[in-house]
């Protein structure tokens, strides 16, 4: 008899988006006239910038030439891709990471869920709430967590995010080794300061613990306060990881390509209190169990970083916020509160009521699909999200029927 891990019995139901998805579904089977405007997902609509597209086809005309083909890459990413990365997003903003400590991979979401494998299963974790479910997910199918009770799991500091600390959470009273952060934050929008993410890097150093820092969204920070990476806080090379994703910055949610940064003087320690590289660590897990991102996608990703692919993803990343910006007014209109939408590209609204009962009001009556906040955690509960991810058209309708819906 082979035996599961029995990790998995622990999680809850499904996973948030496949709810969504079934009701959706159902309503739209039992209303075939009615045609649904999405803007729950974070899945982008919006071409591949052009640049990107011409890399592509120039890579794949590489691949079917004896001379210029390619068969496996270094599976930490190509030099030309990692070397682009570490001179815009890092050297440009005075953050000291080097090309070989960026790894390029097929997605953020695979590298925050498998970056726990390589840290122990007693380790105490402390998981914003609420929160992107990828993080507290493969943790409790880890082994780290206990049982569900009433809406959470034991053995997790949660650190919640509400309307009274702006959606930002403050330093737990109690200590972690291993801290989850998103800024600009999913789902709630909400971003942190300078000063913020210093007192998380001074409380990870006390502890030595380590924070695996989410930064999917800083392409839609446009605040210059704003820091676009936890490396632009001294220290922090000690004591943080970075997930970075190409997938909202220039559409890749279907092409698959982001990267993680471990800095090689970010240490861990065994049973034994012996020190261990954490860059070492991470590049074993990563060349032993991934091949590697595509050569044409890569170079499809690096073209983002020539003077034309910096335009053209501004301005793709300019018309989403342009989007959002219609939905922070006409929820303001409706006297609804929310955040984000100003340096990122999801809106958190405080419906102040059942956030599933709030998203079946819109399903039904305005055929338009949120994301209800209490997927997202208990803190979530009286909120939903909405994605600034569509075409000026339909966002404009959406916003028509939900001003309807709502009178």
């Amino acid at each position: 008899m082979i035996r599961i891990n029995e990790n998995y019995t622990k999680l809850k139901a499904s996973y948030l988006f496949s709810d969504i998805a079934k009701r959706v579904s159902a309503f739209v089977a039992a209303n075939p006239s009615k045609p649904v405007i999405r803007l729950g997902i974070g899945d982008v609509t919006e071409p591949l910038p052009a640049v990107c597209v011409e890399a592509l086809h120039a890579a794949t005309d590489e691949m079917a030439k004896r001379e210029t083909f390619k068969g496996y890459g270094p599976e930490q990413g190509y030099a030309f891709l990692r070397e682009a990365i570490a001179a815009h997003d890092y050297a440009a903003r005075k953050c000291p990471i080097e090309a070989d400590e960026i790894f390029v991979s097929d997605g953020s979401k695979c590298d925050c869920g498998n970056i726990q494998e390589i840290f122990g299963t007693d380790i105490r974790l402390a998981i914003p709430d609420p929160v992107y479910p990828v993080y507290l997910d493969t943790n409790v199918m880890a082994g780290r967590t206990g049982g569900n009770v009433d809406g959470r799991y034991t053995g997790i500091t949660y650190l919640d995010s509400t309307p009274a600390n702006g959606y930002v959470p403050a330093i737990p009273a109690t200590a972690a080794d291993l801290i989850y952060l998103c800024f600009p934050n999913n789902p709630t929008g909400a971003v942190a300061t300078k000063a913020q993410l210093a007192a998380w890097v001074a409380y990870a150093k006390k502890n030595q613990a380590i924070i695996l820092f989410d930064s999917a969204y800083e392409a839609y920070i446009r605040d210059p306060a704003i820091p676009h990476s936890i490396y632009e806080i001294d220290g922090a090379r000690d004591v943080a990881i970075e997930f970075r994703s190409f997938s909202k910055t220039a559409g890749f949610t279907g092409t698959r390509c982001a990267y993680t940064v471990v800095p090689k003087s970010l240490k861990a320690f065994d049973a034994a209190g012996k020190e261990h590289s954490v860059h070492a660590l991470w590049n074993r897990r990563h060349t032993t169990k991934f091949n590697g991102v595509a050569y044409p996608i890569q170079k499809a990703a690096a073209a983002i970083f020539t003077p034309e692919g910096q335009k053209q993803t501004r301005a793709l990343t300019d018309f989403y916020l342009g989007n959002a910006k219609l939905i922070r007014e006409a929820m303001g209109k409706l006297g609804l509160p929310c955040v984000g939408g100003d340096n990122a590209p999801y809106i958190w609204i405080n419906t102040g009521r059942d956030s599933w009962e709030f998203f079946d009001l819109l399903l039904d009556k305005a055929q338009v699909v949120c994301t209800p906040g209490a997927g997202f955690g208990k803190c979530g509960e009286g909120h939903v999200r909405i994605s600034a991810f569509n075409s000026r058209a339909n966002v404009e309708a959406a916003l028509t029927r939900i001003a309807a819906a709502l009178k």
